[in-house]
């Protein structure tokens, strides 16, 4: 172990005050790389008052302040891209390709947050009344909290902290204990753009901090993405302090595959959107819903090209796939493949005894491929997050659409069919928030919003887009009148205003 990874507070490092630490594996070895320091609730309170007192400056800041620091960090993380992605690399596991995907799907969010003045702009109403004018405008929330999952250290905190900023608000980020580093090269670059201290905050750690982040009363806002269990207990505890809460949760993202869809492609799209960085993505297509007789041919497709899928440590630039997170979470993984055919699955890939040569003690698992899964079984209920696909069989176009609206899930979905009509009908009877038509990873762009249905998101707002602006600022409206100089008093009126 080489390294010891702390906490950012009031702009610059600060070493873990708790006796408490964390191992930081790197999942293609297996060995510990790092310890983390694991957060008490005072060194949270440290980091919240941090937050306030910058606050105090930041949320009367002008907008051509924000947006010039932003401007600058935008700069810093476009240069520095290639130092992230293998951060996350590192520490995650994922490929160095796919970890540079995830920060520029984060550099998205940093440019709609460069551009925060159209979107704060506000409206004016003149002359509502006699010498009346309305104005309506949004004003920040002040110190806010993001909860950040392992599987995307870089891009989710990114979904949040650019667009609190540029609002207004101070942050405290509480990310994975798994993989922690790729939050502190952040802040370090936030500080090298110009941002003032204590308006990032990166608070290591584990459930302590978080329910200390819930609970404490300077903290008016929580984001938060990570499991369905998690998510409920975050929306409902911050909610009962008090908080402004969105909470996104789980997913069984399904893409139904109609008889006239383009086979190859369809077979191409749920290959990359199944076992893409080990299938630990949210928007993953864990589940293919094959129409009719287009099943067999499907699924002999997804086989030969999950066959030839290259498992390997994420720095080799030939590994097509990395190692899971950690070794509970692969053996976990693994169970749902092992206990399949006992539920009536037919096991078509099993991927549980993968090995790679050199580094035998990573946590490594095969793409595995599961068919004619019944809606009964383990695998198709619960929320798998590693690289596993259930195939599943329906005779109609209604069939299959009822299966994916009857999953308590409503994250995203896909429709992968030459017909027109029935992508329009599929968009818009479908139950999920996100939905693509022969697109199978639907991630909207930054300047709409993220999020799904159901058990999928827990609160009434969306990150980022529109909806992040809305989620980080409240709405004041102004209600002003210059009487006329030469005017006589109106005297005292009793009744209720009325416009006029």
């Amino acid at each position: 172990m080489t390294k010891t990874v702390h906490h950012w507070i009031g702009g610059k490092p600060v070493e873990g005050a708790s006796d408490r630490w964390g191992p930081v594996a790197d999942p293609a070895t297996g060995l510990v790389a790092a310890r983390v320091a694991l957060a008490s609730a005072d060194e949270v309170d440290a980091a919240v008052a941090a937050a306030k007192d910058a606050y105090a400056t930041w949320g009367t800041s002008s907008l051509a302040q924000r947006t010039a620091v932003l401007f600058r960090f935008r700069a810093l993380l476009d240069a520095h891209r290639d130092e992230i992605a293998a951060l996350v690399t590192a520490e995650h596991g994922k490929v160095h390709s796919d970890a540079l995907g995830e920060v520029a799907r984060g550099l998205e969010i940093v440019e709609l947050a460069c551009g925060i003045t159209t979107q704060l702009k506000g409206e004016l109403s003149t002359q509502v009344s006699n010498r009346v004018d309305v104005a309506s405008i949004r004003r920040p929330l002040g110190v806010v909290a993001g909860i950040s999952p392992f599987n995307f250290p870089a891009m989710v905190p990114m979904w949040m902290f650019p667009l609190a900023i540029a609002c207004g608000n101070t942050f405290v980020l509480k990310p994975s204990e798994k993989d922690p580093s790729p939050s502190l090269r952040l802040a370090e670059l936030l500080a090298e753009a110009g941002l003032p201290d204590g308006v990032f905050n990166v608070v290591q750690g584990d459930r302590e901090a978080v329910e200390a982040l819930l609970a404490h009363p300077d903290v008016a806002a929580v984001s938060f993405v990570g499991s369905t269990p998690v998510a409920r207990h975050v929306h409902a505890t911050a909610t009962a302090h008090g908080k402004r809460v969105q909470a996104l949760g789980g997913a069984k993202n399904h893409m139904l595959v109609l008889p006239d869809a383009d086979l190859d492609a369809a077979a191409d799209a749920a290959v990359s959107a199944a076992y893409g960085s080990a299938g630990e993505r949210c928007m993953a297509v864990s589940a293919v819903v094959a129409v009719g007789a287009v099943g067999d041919a499907l699924v002999a497709g997804i086989r030969e090209r999950a066959e030839r899928i290259k498992v390997g440590p994420g720095s080799d630039p030939a590994s097509e796939m990395g190692p899971l997170i950690t070794a509970a979470h692969r053996d976990k993984v693994a169970s749902y493949v092992t206990g399949a055919a006992a539920e009536g699955c037919e096991v078509v890939l099993d991927g549980t005894g993968h090995v790679v040569e050199g580094h035998e003690g990573g946590f490594w698992m095969g793409p595995s491929l599961l068919d004619r899964v019944p809606p009964t079984a383990r695998a198709y209920r619960e929320e798998i997050f590693g690289p596993v696909l259930c195939v599943l069989r329906a005779e109609t176009y209604e069939e299959g659409i009822a299966l994916i609206n009857a999953s308590p899930y409503g994250n995203g979905t896909a429709i992968f069919t030459r017909d027109g009509g029935a992508a329009r009908r599929f968009q818009l009877e479908v139950e999920a928030g996100m939905v693509g038509v022969n697109v199978p990873i639907p991630v909207p762009v930054g300047y709409h919003s993220f999020g799904g249905w159901k058990d999928s998101l827990f609160g009434d707002h969306h990150v980022y887009g529109d909806d992040g602006v809305r989620f980080y600022t409240r709405g004041k409206v102004v209600t002003t009148r210059w009487p006329d100089p030469s005017e006589a008093p109106d005297g005292v009126d009793l009744g209720f205003p009325r416009n006029h």
